[in-house]
């Protein structure tokens, strides 16, 4: 099945996905969006994914398609190939940002740990550790408090920015079911988290029923959190767009 404009495989609760959701989006590129079921995936998708894993991006090229696959090859192939650019043009500080996404998706690492930890103690210590890590990016946007604006790199919306939304989105969900105090005395990582979440193109990244689907795939752990539920009524957010 061939498309003439790109097409971004996805998984709903992915926030790898919603990364490059969030980039296609902001550089205004024309895409489709395809959920799949990771745990019955379709032929076709085993196909063309080496690694069986999604965000995959389908691009059409002289009538044939390739297929693009890695959260971060996906996002480099939109900066080289794409308009409105993401990352800053100096190469010190485009390798800065990089270091920031992969922090980032180290982030992303300790939230699952996080969700998963089986016992008190394992959750006491992914809750430690995560706060620490939040601790460093304060102190990183202090430094980068400099240039003022309201994004990691002042008044330009970067990639370093497409990342993180995803990873306050988790926060969101962990809010529901109690205050771990994982960003007290982080002021700066709580209003740049504010500021994600107004964004549309981070907001529109996910379905209206994300929360709902995030939120019953972490009762379906079985681990220390899900067992802790504070049972709060979740909000689904509108589905208009601004």
């Amino acid at each position: 099945m061939k498309h003439d404009k790109l097409v971004l495989v996805s998984h709903p609760l992915c926030p790898y996905v919603q990364r490059a959701a969030i980039s296609l989006t902001e550089k205004a590129v024309p895409f489709e969006r395809i959920d799949i079921d990771l745990a019955d995936k379709p032929h076709w998708f085993k196909a063309i994914s080496p690694l069986g894993k999604v965000p995959l991006l389908r691009v059409p090229r002289n009538g044939e398609e390739t297929a693009i696959f890695e959260s971060a090859v996906i996002l480099e192939f939109l900066e080289e190939t794409q308009a409105n650019p993401l990352h800053p043009a100096d190469p010190y500080a485009r390798a800065r940002h990089r270091a920031w996404i992969e922090f980032g998706s180290a982030i992303l690492n300790a939230i699952g740990r996080f969700y998963s930890a089986p016992t008190e103690a394992g959750f006491l210590a992914e809750t430690s550790t995560l706060s620490a890590m939040f601790g460093r990016l304060e102190a990183e946007l202090a430094n980068e408090a400099r240039q003022g604006g309201p994004w990691f790199a002042g008044h330009c919306f970067s990639l370093v920015d497409t990342v993180y939304g995803p990873v306050f989105r988790y926060l969101d969900a962990f809010d529901r079911f109690g205050d771990f105090g994982i960003l007290d005395g982080k002021p700066r990582v709580q209003a740049w988290r504010k500021t994600l979440s107004e964004r549309p193109s981070i907001r529109d990244a996910v379905a209206p029923d994300y929360p709902q689907r995030l939120d019953t795939f972490l009762r379906a752990k079985g681990s220390f959190l899900s067992s802790h539920r504070n049972d709060l009524p979740i909000a689904l957010p509108s589905a208009q767009s601004a």
